[in-house]
């Protein structure tokens, strides 16, 4: 059993009527029920009238311990870049498709969140992925992923040169639509859907997929998270492009290298005590159910 949580956080993306009924259940009841309840302030004006006390998502921090995630795993990961450095407890509500990350089912969220709160949940540390591209020697932006930094054109399926360093050691060059850096949480978005391998959780571990590789021995490789990754690309490109989670794009100029690293701080993902990876991957992926 856990330390019960006091302060509850609600944030979500209020797109439709069954997102907007789940935040506002919610609200009206863990008020009811004697907690301190934050709504994320973009969050309280799509909703309109809230009870709750309004705050910015990057003032939770000291103000919440659990901040629940009312929607898809995009809303998931758009919180996450930002609250894995506040340290704070974050579980989701599924009101999108897939639902890897946000796994409370949103039918039963009150009877399924109200244990968690009173200290009975599992918590697993997800990392994050920072990209740093470097033009001519100096650092011009930054971004980070939790699920998976992708090295790509700016045009539509128009292929790439790029050389791979790891630890400062040269591993391969590649002609290719581009290159998927994915840590475990990601190895279930948009790396799988490229034939990159499937990373439990635990594993300190990062995937490199290429995409649509110009040889057939070209295959995935994972790595360490404790490693450097380097991609130096050809300065005969065209504009590239870096992807952090499919949201934010950073341009890449032809002869610019990308660090890629292991961010520092983690996110801290709660789940009900009966939580099973192994069941999400089953359900998720359609995998056969036991024979006896």
């Amino acid at each position: 059993m856990g330390t019960p949580f006091q302060r509850i956080a609600l944030i979500g993306k209020v797109n439709h009527d069954a997102t907007r009924d789940t935040l506002q259940l919610l609200e009206r009841e863990l008020i009811a029920a004697q907690y301190h309840v934050v709504i994320e302030s973009r969050t309280a004006k799509q909703l309109g009238s809230v009870e709750a006390q309004v705050l910015p998502l990057d003032q939770l921090n000291g103000n919440t311990d659990l901040v629940v995630v009312v929607g898809g795993d995009g809303n998931m990961l758009g919180a996450a870049r930002v609250l894995c450095d506040a340290n704070l407890a974050v579980i989701g509500i599924n009101r999108g498709n897939l639902g890897f990350l946000t796994d409370i089912d949103p039918d039963h969220a009150l009877a399924q969140l109200l244990p968690v709160i009173q200290g009975h949940y599992q918590i697993e540390e997800r990392f994050l992925l920072n990209a740093e591209i470097m033009h001519d020697g100096k650092s011009t932006m930054v971004g980070r992923a939790i699920n998976e930094i992708v090295l790509h054109s700016d045009k539509v399926a128009h292929m790439i040169e790029f050389e791979v360093f790891i630890d400062d050691h040269f591993v391969f060059s590649q002609r290719s639509d581009g290159l998927i850096v994915s840590t475990p949480t990601g190895s279930t978005a948009y790396s799988l859907s490229g034939g990159g391998p499937i990373l439990t959780p635990a594993l300190d571990a990062i995937s490199l997929v290429p995409m649509f590789p110009h040889t057939l021995s070209s295959r995935p490789i994972v790595i360490p998270a404790t490693s450097i990754v380097q991609l130096r690309t050809a300065p005969d490109n065209d504009l590239l492009q870096i992807s952090c989670d499919g949201h934010k794009r950073m341009k890449v100029l032809p002869g610019d290298h990308i660090i890629i690293r292991k961010h520092p701080q983690q996110l801290r993902l709660v789940h009900p005590t009966d939580h099973s990876y192994y069941r999400v991957l089953r359900n998720k992926l359609g995998w056969g159910s036991r024979l006896f």
